[in-house]
C-alpha cells in the first residue's frame, strides 16, 4: 500500500486544511495509506524516506532549512511530490532550497478570477491521456519555471489585464525528474471547489499517481503512468 504524506497550512484564503481533505480522499480511494498534519516538522522528521508520496498544501510561509534538507534527499532518492496551484508555486518562498525542488515559482495572476483556456499540448502523455483542451474559471497564473519540467498543458495570457503578458504562453500542467523522484505541479485549484471540475480533478489525480514512487499493479494497470 503506497503512503502518502499531506502537510497543509499558510495562508487561510485558500482553505487548505479543505483542500487537504480532499487530496486524501482521492489518494484514498485509490488505495492509499494517508497522514494528514499541520505540522511542517512532518516534511523533516525520520518518517519522510519512507514516504512515497509527500502533497504540501501550503501557501506563503516559513520552514526550517533542516527540514527542506531532508525533504530534498528524500525526493532525490525516490519519495514523490506533488502541489497544487498556490503548493509548490508560493509554499515556502524565502527558501531557495524547495524553489529549487519544486522547480516552479508563482509571480502574478493578472485579473485575478476570470475565464481562460487549458490547452493540452502532449496528449499523447498517460497524465492527459483523452482529455481536450478546455475552458476554466480561476486564477491564470503567470509563472517562472525550471527548464527541466515537461510541460503537459499550457494557457495564453491575452494581455486584456496586463499588456506585458499578451500572447504569452504559460505552462499549466508540467511534470519533472528530480533524482530518483517524481515532481508533478498543476496551476489548477485556487479553491476547493475546483476539484470538482472533471479535467483538473483528473489531471491531479493522474498526476498524484505518476508522483508516486510505489503503486499497486492495479493502479499501474489502470493508469499506465509509467
Amino acid at each position: 500500500m503506497p503512503k502518502a504524506l499531506i502537510v497543509w497550512g499558510g495562508w487561510e484564503g485558500h482553505r487548505p486544511a479543505e483542500q487537504a481533505d480532499i487530496v486524501g480522499a482521492l489518494l484514498r480511494e485509490e488505495g492509499f495509506d494517508t497522514i494528514l498534519t499541520g505540522d511542517y516538522g512532518a516534511l523533516g522528521d525520520n518518517k519522510i524516506e519512507s514516504m512515497d508520496l509527500v502533497v504540501p498544501i501550503i501557501t506563503n510561509d516559513e520552514i526550517d532549512d533542516q527540514i527542506v534538507k531532508r525533504l530534498v534527499a528524500a525526493v532525490r532518492a525516490g519519495t514523490g511530490l506533488a502541489g497544487a496551484h498556490a503548493a509548490l508555486a508560493t509554499s515556502f518562498r524565502r527558501s531557495v532550497a524547495f524553489n529549487y525542488l519544486a522547480g516552479v515559482q508563482w509571480v502574478a495572476h493578472p485579473g485575478d478570477i476570470i475565464d481562460f483556456r487549458v490547452d493540452i499540448t502532449r496528449p499523447d502523455d498517460p497524465i492527459m491521456a483523452g482529455i481536450a483542451s478546455f475552458d476554466y474559471h480561476s486564477e491564470q497564473y503567470y509563472l517562472h519555471y525550471d527548464p527541466s519540467v515537461e510541460i503537459l498543458a499550457t494557457t495564453t495570457f491575452s494581455g486584456a489585464y496586463d499588456a506585458a503578458t499578451t500572447g504569452v504562453v504559460m505552462p499549466v500542467v508540467f511534470k519533472r525528474r528530480f533524482g530518483k523522484g517524481r515532481v508533478f505541479y498543476s496551476a489548477l485549484g485556487h479553491a476547493p471547489a475546483e476539484f470538482e471540475h472533471p479535467q483538473a480533478r483528473a489531471i491531479l489525480l493522474r498526476g498524484l499517481l505518476w508522483a508516486t514512487r510505489r503503486i499497486t499493479e492495479e493502479i499501474q494497470n489502470d493508469r499506465s503512468l509509467h
